[in-house]
């Protein structure tokens, strides 16, 4: 059922991921060719926080930060999912892959990659702050219109 508290997280976390997305690129070599990796991004973003954030709301502020932080852990789970399983794909139909199985250990080889050249102090910053706040606002949302 739509409510204001699932709209505030899902925009908070849209724009939660929109700017980690252009955080990252700051970490990758200025060659790279980001496509849709920013409005996918954001897009997750926003189911997460509708779906996840949305859901978790009405418990209190306190509830409320760890909730943002989840949610946030879980849409960049899935953003590092969705665009490792995407350049492993990218990858195999250029048959840099001798088989599957080989596809698939690539693909846990590229999340693993993403994730450690996303360690650094901007992005975690970013991501913990966002998280929080977008918590708190889904929560001030709930209290505000019921």
């Amino acid at each position: 059922m739509p409510t204001a508290a699932k709209l505030v997280a899902a925009l908070a976390f849209a724009v939660l991921g929109c700017l980690a997305a252009e955080v990252f690129k700051g970490t990758m070599p200025e060659r790279t060719v980001w496509g849709y990796f920013t409005p996918v991004s954001g897009g997750i973003g926003l189911l997460c926080g509708w779906w996840i954030m949305g859901d978790l709301v009405g418990r209190g502020y306190q509830a409320a930060i760890g909730s943002g932080l989840r949610t946030m852990v879980q849409a960049v789970a899935l953003v590092v999912v969705v665009f490792s399983i995407y350049e492993a794909v990218l990858r195999s139909t250029k048959l840099r892959y001798d088989g599957p199985m080989e596809a698939v250990l690539g693909m846990f080889q590229l999340a693993l990659e993403y994730l450690g050249k996303m360690a650094t102090p901007p992005m975690i910053g970013t991501l913990l702050l966002g998280g929080i706040l977008g918590g708190v606002a889904a929560e001030w949302a709930s209290r505000r219109w019921k």
